[in-house]
C-alpha cells in the first residue's frame, strides 16, 4: 500500500483528522486520539503502525513483515508496525487499520462518541 492509498483509506473512515508530525509521519486520529501512523520505516518502503487487541499483538509481533511498533510498543502499548509485506496485502492492512480505528474510538468518552456519531448501535 502506498502512502496515498493509506491516506485515502483512513480519510474514508468517519470523523477522522489528518496531520503530518513526528518527522514527516502521516498521522490519523479519531476524536483527537491517534489510530494510525504511516512512516517510521527502516527502509524507503512505507511502514504503517496501528493499535491492536492483545491477541492480535501476540500473533503479529512475530510474523514476517510485522514488529512491535517503535516507541509505542516499548512503552507497553499494543501497537504493531507493518513494514515489509507483499503489495497485495491491502485488505489485511485495511482490516487492521479499521480495527485500530474501532479500538481507539471505543476509548473515547461516551459524550465525544455521541458528538462524533460513533459507536451508536
Amino acid at each position: 500500500m502506498t502512502f496515498d492509498e493509506y491516506n485515502d483509506f483512513c480519510r474514508s473512515l468517519p470523523a477522522t483528522t489528518y496531520v503530518v508530525q513526528w518527522g514527516g509521519a502521516h498521522v490519523w486520529k479519531v476524536g483527537g486520539k491517534v489510530f494510525a501512523i504511516g512512516g517510521w520505516g527502516k527502509t524507503d518502503k512505507p511502514a504503517f503502525s496501528f493499535k491492536t487487541s492483545e491477541l492480535d499483538f501476540e500473533i503479529l509481533r512475530d510474523e514476517p513483515g510485522y514488529r512491535p511498533a517503535p516507541y509505542l510498543a516499548s512503552r507497553g502499548m499494543k501497537w504493531i508496525q507493518q513494514y515489509d509485506v507483499p503489495e497485495d496485502a491491502h485488505e489485511l492492512l485495511e482490516y487492521y487499520l479499521k480495527e485500530s480505528y474501532r479500538l481507539v474510538s471505543l476509548g473515547l468518552t461516551k459524550k465525544l462518541q455521541r458528538e462524533l456519531g460513533l459507536n451508536q448501535a
